[in-house]
Formats: C-alpha cells, structure tokens, sequence
C-alpha cells in the first residue's frame, strides 16, 4: 500500500485545535488493513488518543474506516470499492474527522482511494453488424462502440486492437471527458463477389499490471452502391438542463444529412456510450434528444452523449452533445452535531467549547452558503471555526443554582432564493462539582478464610462512603494491584466493583500460604474521580485436611523388612521406631501411635506419642519367629485422619535363622492373591447363571399363563370364573364399593327380562352357550333394545323386603371386575330355584368362592342325577347326551329377576308375589326329581389336590 502523510494544524483562538492529515489508499483492500498510525501522526501517543475518547466522524456518509484506540492507528473497516464510490472522478477521496475530547478537538481526514486494475473493459455488445457497399470509398469511417472500463487512470482503457486488419484499420479520436472514440477506417477497397462477409475481432486493452482487456466480434456484409456516408451538421452541441427539469423534456435535438437517394439516404440516429441510455433518450427518426430520468447536480454536473447516425447501407457518422446541469436550490442545510456534551460542570472557565456542528449543504455557490446563530440571553457564544463548522462556547460563569440547564436551539439557513433553513435544540445540563473523596469505615481490615475453601467464596465486605451528591457518590470498589510470592494478588482475591465484597478466586492452602495482605481502593464517578484506600490482612487457617506420612520403615513392593530381636532381650528392648510426620499444623499436626493388629499382642507395644516399638515381656523360646504388628499413625484433627505401617519383626539370635522364616511372606501374599482372584470370578460366574435361570423361569411362566387363557377361550365347558371380591361393608348394610362391581344373571330369553345392562362394562363378557347368538359387544354395537331408555328391560324400582341372605342367593358368588358384567344363560322356560328362610330374612355370611375341585364335584353330581338318555334341547348350556334329560337348564335359578350388588348384601327384586312364584315354582322342580337309588354309589368328591390349591392360591392373589 502507498501511504502518504501530510499534516497541516492550524490554531485557533479558543480551547480546540483542528488539522487536516491526508492518507493514500488502494481500493479493494481486506477488513482490517492498516490505512494510517493516527496516534503518531497527530502526535499525541496511544494513551491521549484513548483518554481522550477519540472517535471517527462520517456524518450521513458510510462509515469504510474504523479506529483502533488499543494500537491507534485507522484500519479498513469496510471494502471499498473506488468505482462504486466515484465512478470516473479524480481524485477520489474519503473525507470524514477524528474527534477527541477533553478538550474538544477534532482533525480532517482525507483518504485518497487509489485505483487498482480490477475491472477489464467490457463492451455493451458481444457483437456489432455492419453493412458495408462494396464502393465505400477508402477511409470511410464506421463509429465502433466504445468498450467501458470503469477504472480510471493508467487503469483505464487505454487502446484498441483489430484483427484481421486486411481491409479496415481502427482510428482513434480524443474526447473531452479523456476518453477514445474508436472509428473503423477502411483502407482497401471491398469486393463483395470476392467476399460477401467479414467477420473481424475488436480487442480493448486497458495499461493495468496485469492486462485486462476485452472483445466484440464485428460481422460485416458487404453491400452495393452506397457511396455517401451520413454527416452531421456540427460535430458537438452543447444543452443545458436544471436539475428539477421534469422527464420528457427536449434537450436538444441533432441533424446529419446524406447525400444517397432511396434507403441510402434514410439516417437512422442512436446514442452510443451506454451509460447515460438511463437518463437520455434519443428518437432515431427525428434526431430530437429528451430527457427520461431525474438529473442532479450533486452526482454529475455534466453528461457527454455520443450520437450515431447511420444510413441503410451502413455508412455512419457520430457526434457529441454535452450537457450541463445547473444547480438549484433544492437542499435544505444539514446539522451534524459532530461531538455533544449533555451534562457541563459548573466550574468550567469561559470560552470552554460545549460542542461541534458541522454544516452540510449539497448545492453549490450561493445556495450552498450557510449562516447559523443561536437564540439569545443565554451565556454560550457560536464561532465560525472553519468552512462548514462551527463551535459552541461557554460565554460567562456558569451557575447551577441559577439554572441547571439550557435550552440552546440553533438555525442554519442558506442564500439561496429562496431560502431554505434548518434547526436543532440541544439540552445542556449543569452538574454538581466533586469535592469530597470517599472514606472507609475502619482504617484497616482483617478477614479469616479457612483454607480447602470453595473458589468464588464470599470474605467480608469492605464500606466506604462519599458525602457527594448523585454520581459524585456512586462508588467503585476497586483491588490495587500488588503481588503475593511474586505472583499477582488478583489471582487471589477479587473485590466486586459495586457491594464491596471480597471473593475467593482460588482454594487457599495453609501449608503453602498463611497470610497476605492487599490494598483495596474506593473510587466515587466524579470528574475527575476521588479515591481512598484501605489495607486488608487476609489470615488462612489451617484444616486438618493432610494425613500422616510414615517416614520409617519404608515401605517397599518387592522385599520384605524385619527387625531383629534376639531371644535373650529384656523387657522394654527398643526394636525400632516407627517415624511419621503430618504437615498440617497445630493439633491437626499432633500424632498418636497404636498398634492395630499384631501376632502376639503381648509381646510388642508402642509407644503413644514417639512411636518407640518395646518389648513388654521377657522374650521365650515359645514366641514365634515371625512377628508382624501393624502401627496405626492418626493425628490430633477433626475429623481425624490415620495411616498404617506394617513392622516385620524376626525374634532369633541368628541372621539365617531369620533369613529361611522370611522367605515364606511374599510367597504367602501370592498365594492369598491368586486365591482372591479365583473366588471373584467363581462369584461372578454364578451371579450370571442365576440371573439366566430367572430369566428363563420369567419366560416360561408367562408361556404357560397365556397357553393357559387361551385354552380358557376355547373350551366349550361351562366355567364358573372366580375373582376376588372387590367390596366394603358398613355396619352390616351393604354399600357399592368404589369400583362399580354389577353381577347379572340372565336367561336366553334376556331380551324381554327386568334388568338393564351396563354400557361401560360391555366388554367385559362371557358366552357359556355356543348356540348364543352373538356377545354382549355385537349387541352392544347394534344398539339393542338394552339400550333404549324406554326398553321393556328397565329395572323396575326395588320393594321393601328386597334384602337377602348370602346363603339364599342361588349359584356361587360371581366374578367381580371393574365396571364389569357376567352374563349366565338359561333356558327361555326355565326356572329357578327358591331360597330358603333366610330369603326374606336379608342375613347370612357372604360364601367362600369355590374351588376348581368343587366345582368340578358339582359337575360330576349333575352328571349322574340319572342315565343319559336323550339329547338335550336348547338351552342345556352344550351338555352331552350323557347326563340326565331331566336335568335341563330348568334347574337352573332364573335370576332375571334379581340384581346382586357386589359389596351389599342387598338383592333387588321386582315384588314380593315374584318372589312367592319362585319359591313356589322350586318346590315343583324338586318334588318332580327321583329319588336317589340306594344300590347307586355316590360319586365321589373330587379330592383338592395340591396343584389346585396352589392355583386357587394364585388367582386369590390376582
């Protein structure tokens, strides 16, 4: 990158300083490239530029350069892109300023964007037709397209190549803007019986490094007798346009003649440069030049248009108009506060510089002269700095007490007819002074933390105030920086800016640090602020949080130690002494000796405070060799913490002696290893085969229980399920329980019975009859007669002796399910069978559920009531011919009149007279029965074998 610096300061007579530093840099360059070090080349140094708050002012323009206030010096914040930015114009150039405060000044900065060859030069077209007569007279001329580059300088288009140059060669013309019309001049003579068509390469070469350049193909036919070229009657022509000229309007209008007759002499007229098609149009009859788009004199001043015109036969001429904008005043003045300061000190001295503004009108000459003033009776003064910027002083003492702000409205207005103005109000607050630092409440500090310590661990709390006022007496706690061991006490300690409470950074440890000591600082948010500090002593306990280190006997993996102790020693013999060291301090440092375990207990002692391992009694013959203690080491903390040693102790009066014992210890350990080693795995093995023998037996139940429902579903044996029973009662009163249980008995003719069913419990059913047409669920979904309000099968409301005994209810206590109901199916002519006293008595305990083997005794008693000797009709419930034909369903108790509610013990009948006829109509049945023949064995009772008790057990369980 070029870099160029030039710094111009010019001082003025108030408190800011202004300058102007210019910079060179090339477009395209990455994010974050340097532009310029601002801090040396202001000379104020890194620090000022940061105190100081400096900053970058674009105004209304898109910010492209950044400052860094760390390294100051300017970096690319955005790419910039020279054409997007100036299009042709030279020099193109960034302008803004760089701010600083206290005091206010401020410096122009101009960045001169360099042009870099990134862009080839294009041409509208990628080819171009021409029509050409074979007497073209040589050097006719054919205006070509001008090929667009929209770098500039050296970058720009600088040539143009033709091949094949046989018959044309190019001819280039200089333009008032810089640029080059190119004409196509022929140079030999055209021969269309030799060759009709042409078709030649146009190349445009811009001077970048590297080349760029680029093409467009030029088809040319050759035609006949077109021997006079169209011409325009002035070469330029000159217009002039407002800016606020309405679309439409004509701005000129250009003429050429040609000299042919026919379709040769028909001038055809079009605008060649491309980039001004979008505000100018031109009618190709008539020549007449109108303007399409909105001209302004802030983006262009002037606009060149090529004109072409061109006859049938190919021939062309070209021409320039140029056109001029004229400025009016159409923009208001722009106020750009460049740098506020909302809150002033009362303090402050006169000609003190309150703010920038920066003034900004677009149009040009008098009506971009601009005139600003402010309103009156207040002590602040404008002053005209440089062009386009003013100053806002102070002019007088300030009082707050007078006034604590002000209203300052400033108004800019141009020169131009008419005028045109703008105005701003800025508040301006008056602030308390600061004259009183902060004080702590005590002149020292001492904290105690006990080491081991959660990080991030809350201290104490250091106190400070400050008699000010407001922010003057917003106080931040701040830690000075100093060291501890050489390392930085913020990494100890940390103080929260605004409570004061000291935090624990790290885990202390008393073994490595007692003590420190640290300053903390109060700093109030006055301008300039005031401070205090106060010193802090920062003491760690200690914890007991290290154990005993056995120092002597080492311990070692591989051999075996012993002490020696011969046989004639004497009681209280030193053997050895076990030596540990514990490096907390205090009592958690303070160590006991015992012994844990020893071979002969009272051989050895140890003692208590120093470890000495003694004799207790005289040593004998008896005493074994081989003696092993095991020494505890604990220390005096809460809790405490212990180690152990193990002392191998020899008792012989020779070294190999002792040598043929000892070797037996290691290998004891590894046999106990190995030993240790196989009972793990043996456990292991036989925890995994018993958890695969459960597995298994989990299975095999839950195979043989859903074999066993399905063979329920499909056996056509009558089954008298039992279920727990799922009721309450109340003082000997029955009550529902609190799952809705209803049993009911119904016959084949069930249709037409007293009892209505249950919706909820329509899926709970069981069909005993093979011959019944349909389920309770195929009824259910048919929407019967059960389940119209106004069926025959209402239940009728319940008399006075409804109630009955547990024994007088006929069959044994059906199943009770949630919100269930259990059908039982008689024959239509069927009967049932009458209670006993305890009908109407309404007592009598609830009966036992039967068992399988009770059930199954009462189907074999049925069978052999007498000889099988007929078929049985409808309604048997599927019994073989086998059993009595007299007993038939009739036997069976007609329960449509009756309604168990399980949990009571409360039957609901329709009247007493119903009752009456049941009675009535069971004694019948049973004086129509033959009496029993005495020469017929009485079957006999199925024996309850342990397997059905064992499943009577689990379904009571269920």
């Amino acid at each position: 990158m070029r870099r160029q610096v030039a710094l111009f300061i010019s001082l003025l007579c108030i408190s800011a300083t202004f300058g102007q530093i210019n910079y060179s840099i090339d477009e395209e360059m990455h994010v974050g490239s340097l532009v310029g070090n601002i801090a040396d080349d202001l000379g104020i140094g890194v620090e000022r530029l940061k105190s100081r708050s400096a900053r970058v002012y674009f105004g209304d323009s898109k910010q492209y350069i950044e400052l860094n206030k760390d390294r100051g010096v300017l970096l690319i914040k955005e790419r910039i892109d020279r054409e997007a930015l100036c299009a042709q114009s030279m020099p193109c150039a960034l302008h803004f300023q760089i701010i600083l405060e206290s005091p206010i000044e401020f410096y122009k900065i101009i960045a001169e964007v360099v042009d870099i060859n990134d862009n080839a030069p294009t041409f509208e077209k990628g080819e171009i037709k021409f029509k050409i007569s074979e007497s073209a007279v040589i050097e006719s001329k054919f205006n070509l397209q001008q090929a667009v580059d929209l770098d500039v300088g050296i970058n720009n288009l600088q040539t143009y190549l033709l091949e094949p140059s046989d018959n044309f060669a190019l001819k280039f013309q200089n333009q008032a803007d810089g640029s080059k019309s190119v004409d196509m001049v022929l140079k030999k003579a055209l021969d269309r019986e030799i060759r009709e068509h042409l078709r030649l390469v146009l190349t445009a070469v811009d001077g970048g490094e590297p080349q760029l350049s680029g093409t467009m193909q030029i088809l040319i036919t050759v035609l006949d007798a077109n021997d006079n070229a169209p011409v325009f009657t002035k070469p330029v022509y000159k217009a002039t346009v407002a800016e606020n000229t309405p679309q439409g309007t004509v701005v000129t209008v250009v003429s050429a003649t040609d000299a042919d007759n026919g379709p040769y002499g028909k001038i055809t007229y079009s605008i060649g440069n491309t980039n001004v098609r979008h505000l100018f149009n031109i009618n190709e009859d008539s020549g007449e030049v109108t303007l399409i788009g909105n001209v302004d004199y802030e983006k262009a001043r002037s606009y060149q248009i090529n004109v072409r015109a061109s006859d049938e036969g190919g021939l062309t001429d070209s021409c320039k108009v140029i056109v001029d904008i004229v400025d009016v005043n159409d923009n208001s003045p722009l106020i750009n506060v460049m740098s506020k300061t909302n809150v002033i000190s009362e303090d402050v001295k006169s000609e003190t510089v309150v703010t920038i503004i920066n003034i900004q009108d677009q149009d040009d000459g008098e009506n971009g002269k601009v005139e600003c003033a402010i309103n009156q009776n207040i002590p602040f003064l404008l002053k005209s700095t440089d062009s386009n910027f003013y100053s806002l002083v102070t002019d007088g003492d300030l009082d707050r007490e007078r006034a604590s702000e002000y209203n300052i409205t400033v108004t800019c207005s141009d020169e131009g007819v008419p005028s045109l103005s703008s105005s701003v109000t800025l508040t301006l607050h008056i602030s308390d002074v600061n004259d009183n630092a902060p004080v702590f409440e005590r002149s020292s500090y001492e904290a105690y933390i006990v080491e081991n310590n959660t990080p991030g661990l809350s201290v104490f709390t250091v106190k400070a105030s400050d008699a000010d006022w407001n922010q003057n007496a917003r106080l931040a706690y701040i830690l000075e920086d100093s060291s501890v061991n050489g390392v930085p006490v913020s990494s100890y300690v940390s103080v929260s800016a605004e409570s004061g409470v000291i935090h624990a950074v790290r885990s202390f440890d008393y073994e490595q640090l007692k003590e420190f000591h640290f300053r903390v600082r109060a700093q109030d948010g006055g301008s300039p602020p005031l401070s205090s500090n106060v010193s802090v002593r920062m003491v760690i306990q200690d914890q007991n949080d290290n154990a005993p280190q056995i120092l002597y006997p080492v311990q070692t993996g591989g051999s075996v130690l012993a002490e020696m102790v011969t046989r004639s020693a004497d009681v209280g013999y030193l053997v050895t002494k076990v030596v540990a060291v514990d490096v907390d301090c205090g009592q958690n440092a303070w160590l006991s000796y015992k012994v844990h375990k020893a071979t002969d207990r009272a051989l050895f002692e140890v003692g208590l405070h120093n470890g000495e391992i003694r004799t207790v009694r005289q040593v004998t013959d008896k005493d074994a060799v081989k003696q092993r203690l095991t020494v505890v080491v604990e220390d005096n903390g809460q809790p405490s913490r212990s180690a152990t040693v193990i002392v191998n102790v020899a008792v012989a009066d020779s070294f190999p002696q002792v040598l043929s014992e000892f070797t037996d210890f290691s290998m004891h350990d590894k046999e106990y290893n190995d030993k240790l080693t196989f009972y793990l795995v043996l456990a292991l093995a036989v925890v995994s085969f018993l958890f695969i023998t459960c597995l298994l037996l989990i299975i095999s139940v839950k195979v043989y229980r859903w074999r066993q429902s399905r063979v329920l579903c499909h056996s056509n044996l009558p089954v008298i399920p039992y279920y727990p029973p799922r009721y309450s009662d109340t003082l000997g009163t029955g009550t529902l329980p609190h799952v809705y249980n209803y049993e009911v008995c119904r016959t084949t003719d069930s249709r037409k019975s007293d009892c209505k069913l249950d919706r909820a419990a329509s899926h709970n059913v069981l069909i005993m009859d093979s011959s019944s047409t349909g389920t309770m669920q195929k009824i259910h979904s048919q929407k019967n007669i059960l389940d119209e309000p106004d069926s025959p099968l209402e239940q009728k409301p319940p008399n006075n002796d409804w109630r009955f005994n547990q024994g007088a209810r006929p069959g044994p206590s059906g199943p009770h399910m949630p919100y269930g109901t259990h059908i039982r199916w008689t024959p239509k002519s069927g009967t049932r069978a009458a209670g006993g006293p305890e009908v109407a008595m309404g007592t009598g305990p609830w009966p036992q559920p039967p068992t399988e083997a009770e059930q199954l005794q009462a189907l074999m008693a049925a069978a052999n009531v007498s000889e099988a000797t007929g078929t049985l009709g409808p309604g048997t419930m599927g019994l073989s011919t086998r059993y009595s034909p007299q007993f038939t369903l009739q036997h069976v108790p007609d329960y449509r009149q009756n309604v168990y509610i399980p949990g009571s013990t409360a039957t609901l009948t329709s009247n007493p007279q119903q009752q009456q006829q049941q009675a009535m109509a069971q004694q019948a049945g049973q004086q129509a029965l033959p009496p029993p023949q005495p020469g017929q064995p009485e079957p006999p009772k199925a024996a309850q074998t342990p397997a059905s008790k064992k499943k009577s057990t689990k379904k009571e369980k269920k």
